[in-house]
């Protein structure tokens, strides 16, 4: 018997395989699946080295008491606990009537030594031009030339006295000696302060560096220049080896070390802040590695998909540490291997894939 096919029919058939989805077309397509979109990796070559990590803390490098250079009472204070000040900003002030009086009169006592030194250095000279004459009298010359000598160490006091008195002025101002914070004000107006008494505390924020004590044992690899990584409230931070204070302590045998923080890195931190400091604990090598995301576990075994030529390939890998946002691969893969990293949780070996160059 034929089967006999009308028209009405193939018009029907038609229709169906149009508005079939192009993915169950796809299933037809040699290799039975559609060509997924996926992102690349290329597997790496590069330097590596065990570190363990040692608990310390944000130190600034600018930081204490800023103290009365002269004694006095206490006119003004400019600034409060909180305030930033710049380097030479006005931070309290003394009460200096009495200091600018003083000035004043060092300046009158100089300039009467100055005008007693010109008239005894016109009678020398008036008796020097005399020497060849018979009014010429060599031991009244001696006595005006010792008196302009005399004179002119007065001057020479006279001058210092008025740079000191022009100083202890100066010193009224208490005025910030490096940038920073105030921490911490010791007195207030109308208080009396002796001289070297602590006035207000001041840190620098942003001249940070951290400090850790390291065990002897693991002092080997740490030489200053030496890079670390140093981490602060969840935040990694590239630093240097600075010095390695040549004291060690006898209860905990351990070593004070610090670390610089790069340029800019320390601006968003605090002093005394907790810092985690990875110290190396091995040599540094060259390892293979691989990105995280093109690690696939699936029925306890753990794979990558190796993209060539437009197709995945499923590969068992054996893996180490891990490098940052990647693992050290011991078995597997080779450097220049392309990895699917996006894409690759649904892939299936010898599946068709597209790279997204875009990526």
């Amino acid at each position: 018997m034929k089967l006999r096919v009308t028209s009405t029919a193939a018009a029907l058939l038609a229709v169906v395989l149009l508005t079939l989805p192009k993915a169950a077309l796809a299933e037809n397509e040699p290799g039975g699946r559609p060509a997924s979109l996926v992102q690349v990796d290329a597997v790496i070559s590069e330097p590596f080295g065990q570190t363990a990590p040692v608990i310390g803390r944000l130190v600034s490098r600018q930081a204490g008491v800023v103290a009365a250079r002269i004694a006095g009472a206490v006119a003004k204070m400019h600034v409060h606990i909180g305030d930033h000040v710049e380097e030479g900003d006005l931070m309290a002030e003394l009460v200096s009537d009495s200091l600018e009086v003083e000035v004043r009169r060092m300046e009158a006592a100089l300039q009467r030594a100055e005008a007693e030194l010109a008239i005894r250095r016109n009678e020398s000279e008036r008796l020097r031009r005399l020497r060849n004459s018979a009014a010429f009298q060599q031991g009244q010359y001696e006595d005006k030339k010792l008196e302009v000598t005399t004179l002119e160490s007065r001057v020479t006091e006279a001058k210092a006295d008025l740079e000191i008195a022009r100083l202890n002025l100066d010193y009224a101002s208490i005025r910030a000696p490096y940038s920073g914070t105030v921490t911490l004000r010791q007195t207030e107006a109308g208080a009396y302060v002796p001289l070297g008494a602590p006035v207000v505390s001041l840190v620098n924020d942003q001249s940070l560096e951290a400090e850790a004590d390291i065990p002897s044992d693991r002092m080997a690899g740490l030489r200053p220049g030496r890079k670390v990584t140093v981490e602060i409230a969840g935040v990694e931070a590239p630093a240097t080896v600075r010095a390695v204070v040549p004291v060690e302590n006898p209860l905990t045998r351990t070593r004070a070390v610090r670390f610089t923080l790069e340029e800019d890195a320390g601006t968003q931190f605090t002093p005394n802040q907790t810092a985690i400091v990875y110290i190396p604990i091995g040599d540094r090598r060259d390892v293979v590695t691989v990105h995280k995301d093109a690690i696939v576990n699936r029925q306890g075994e753990t794979i990558v998909f190796i993209v060539t030529n437009g197709t995945a390939e499923m590969r068992a890998v054996q893996l180490g540490e891990p490098v940052g946002g990647r693992f050290v691969v011991i078995e597997g893969l080779s450097v220049g291997d392309s990895v699917a990293v996006r894409g690759n949780e649904r892939l299936r070996s010898g599946q068709p894939v597209r790279v997204d160059e875009g990526a």
